[in-house]
């Protein structure tokens, strides 16, 4: 059975957006799981992404002020095989697949945000290192991003998904075993 997820962080409504992407809530809508790594803005988005996912897991960020009593900073769950975690902040790019081995021994795949930028890498224990960018805050990125990713035992495929100026929906997938 394969378990298909959306990775979405740094959504910032309705201080970036005042809503997220069409093509987004589509997929939200096909998605059996939904992780967001924090930096939500306002408590009714995250009520809006619950009532609408069928299952979600998500952890607030450093722009969350308030949001100690509804969301971590660490949230863990087992996807089929592997042992997903999702948090904030990783800090800088640099170290960060050693740090994250450090930090999250017990992890398989960590997905995560506050950069604003996508990252997809594999640390030196096989550890999957996922940062979908954000739908709504480009941040010095060419497009808005998000991932699908699909699980399939312990194997991981993910799609960075791209839109905005230049885009127009292009999909680029790149997938790996975890």
């Amino acid at each position: 059975m394969t378990t298909s997820l959306v990775l979405l962080s740094d959504t910032h409504l309705p201080k970036r957006a005042k809503d997220l992407p069409p093509e987004l809530w589509a997929d939200i809508d096909a998605a059996d799981l939904v992780v967001h790594a924090g930096d939500w803005v306002d408590l009714a988005t995250v009520d809006l992404l619950a009532a609408r996912s069928r299952d979600l897991l998500a952890v607030r960020g450093n722009n969350d002020v308030g949001f100690e009593d509804r969301l971590p900073l660490v949230a863990s769950r087992r996807v089929e095989g592997l042992r997903f975690a999702v948090v904030h902040e990783t800090g800088a790019a640099t170290g960060r697949e050693r740090r994250a081995v450090v930090d999250h021994p017990d992890v398989d795949v960590l997905v995560f945000g506050h950069s604003h930028i996508p990252w997809d890498s594999t640390a030196a224990n096989g550890m999957r290192l996922l940062n979908p960018g954000s739908p709504t805050d480009r941040r010095r990125q060419p497009d808005h991003t998000w991932m699908r990713c699909s699980v399939d035992g312990t194997d991981v495929q993910v799609t960075l998904v791209r839109r905005g100026p230049g885009a127009d929906g292009v999909r680029t997938a790149r997938s790996h075993p975890a």
